[in-house]
């Protein structure tokens, strides 16, 4: 296990198109909740000590669905404020030995192990301060975009809601999990501004910091779709139950 990396897990959205009173991450697949199979991955990469997850909405109830196979932190956002501010959260339960950081979704269940390996050693070997992992799709409809200059180096992420219409036809797509130096991190963040239509910090917004910093930006294609399929709908969890049953 790599002692020099952190694993900051998302898990604080309240998942309002779930139509459900019930927290998005305590939602089952295959039996278990969606929180416990990003956390079970996440502990095959590094110390539970190194991964913190990030809570929320229903806060308490996350922290005991997570914390019984779970020895790791937490870290409370108490305001809902965006993918940003809740890294920000996070940042002071890292121990001070990670110096890049992994950032997962606990309603990605289906990330692999071998795939956040290739990232995180892309990521060394290139020397990059953030490397991105996308996917292309045919369907790219609510994924942020992967805006990429005719070298194919990554300019910036647009969100759905602020793309206007050419970039919505960008199918290269953010799926929601970087790799970042952690100290790169922290100072993005605290640069990142909510001027957007969400009025939220997000944390795609490092990236456009990284290209305006001269910073070293990576990109990885996770080649099967479904891995890094995210749970937003009832829908979206029923054709994850498919894939794996199929």
């Amino acid at each position: 296990m790599n002692t020099a990396f952190g694993i900051i897990i998302l898990a604080a959205g309240k998942g309002t198109r779930m139509k459900s009173s019930k927290a998005k991450v305590l939602h089952t697949l295959a039996g278990r909740p969606l929180i416990d199979h990003v956390i079970a991955t996440a502990g095959l990469l590094v110390d539970e000590k190194h991964v913190v997850v990030v809570v929320g909405h229903q806060a308490d109830q996350v922290k005991e669905v997570a914390g019984c196979r779970f020895s790791g932190r937490f870290a409370f956002q108490k305001e809902q404020k965006g993918t940003g501010h809740a890294v920000q959260c996070a940042l002071p339960e890292l121990p001070a030995a990670c110096h890049d950081v992994v950032i997962l979704s606990g309603d990605v269940p289906l990330i692999r192990k071998t795939t956040i390996e290739k990232l995180i050693a892309d990521h060394k070997r290139q020397g990059n301060d953030v490397t991105i992992l996308g996917v292309c799709l045919q369907n790219p409809h609510g994924y942020g975009r992967l805006v990429q200059n005719q070298s194919g180096d990554v300019e910036k992420i647009v969100e759905e809601a602020d793309a206007t219409e050419s970039e919505k036809r960008i199918q290269n797509v953010n799926a929601g999990i970087y790799c970042v130096n952690t100290l790169f991190l922290e100072e993005s963040l605290a640069a990142a501004m909510p001027d957007n239509n969400q009025n939220e910090i997000y944390l795609t917004d490092i990236v456009a910091i990284a290209r305006r910093s001269q910073k070293k930006i990576g990109l990885n294609i996770c080649e099967n779709p479904g891995e890094v399929m995210g749970v937003n709908t009832l829908q979206d969890l029923l054709n994850l139950e498919s894939m794996l049953n199929s």
